[in-house]
């Protein structure tokens, strides 16, 4: 074999080995990262061209914008394992109604999504006067709200106690009291009631 034949035999060589390692279908099973283009309503997300099914346990509630790890198996199709660590969630601030104030002694007022399906509410607000039955003390934004109406028992007044229930509007009403309250001294939203809720 000339040396010309060698170099393009190896030339050859070199290029279908390339090509192999970056074709999955080659190579076999496969991951990667991508960000979210699209969210669909079987269970699937779309990464650019890719069409991957989600893992209800591990990526409950996708997002389009989110980093995302996807792997491929050897037969061609595509998973949806999770967002990535990049794009983990933290404590969002929340407007609190009119009349509300955040009590600066604790958290201010914010929910937080998990990556399970569930989310969590934190802080104290206070306002003084008149509480009526059924009063708005906050909405929560869209991807906070759950699917169905979660509610707990709170301390609305010293010495009394309500009910503080989140509709699936996000809407945060508080209710029930245990008897009337006072019209004067403060009463009180406690958001931290909802450590753990369920979206879905």
């Amino acid at each position: 074999m000339t040396s010309l034949s060698l170099a393009l035999a190896q030339g050859i060589t070199a290029a279908a080995t390339q090509a192999g390692q970056d074709n999955p279908v080659v190579r076999g099973a496969d991951w990667q990262t991508g960000t979210v283009t699209a969210v669909n309503t079987d269970g699937t997300v779309d990464i650019g061209t890719i069409r991957a099914r989600r893992i209800a346990e591990a990526y409950p509630t996708p997002a389009v914008g989110e980093q995302v790890v996807i792997s491929r198996s050897g037969t061609g199709n595509w998973i949806a394992l999770g967002r990535t660590a990049s794009t983990t969630r933290t404590w969002t601030a929340f407007t609190l109604s009119s009349g509300w104030t955040q009590n600066a002694s604790y958290y201010t007022p914010s929910y937080r999504l998990w990556g399970d399906g569930t989310a969590s509410l934190c802080g104290l607000a206070q306002m003084s006067g008149t509480l009526t039955t059924g009063a708005t003390v906050a909405t929560l934004p869209a991807e906070a709200c759950p699917a169905a109406q979660v509610r707990c028992t709170v301390q609305v007044a010293v010495g009394f106690f309500g009910v503080m229930t989140i509709f699936t509007s996000g809407v945060i009403q508080l209710g029930d009291f245990s008897a009337t309250l006072p019209t004067t001294g403060s009463k009180y939203a406690q958001y931290d009631c909802f450590g753990r809720y369920r979206l879905v």
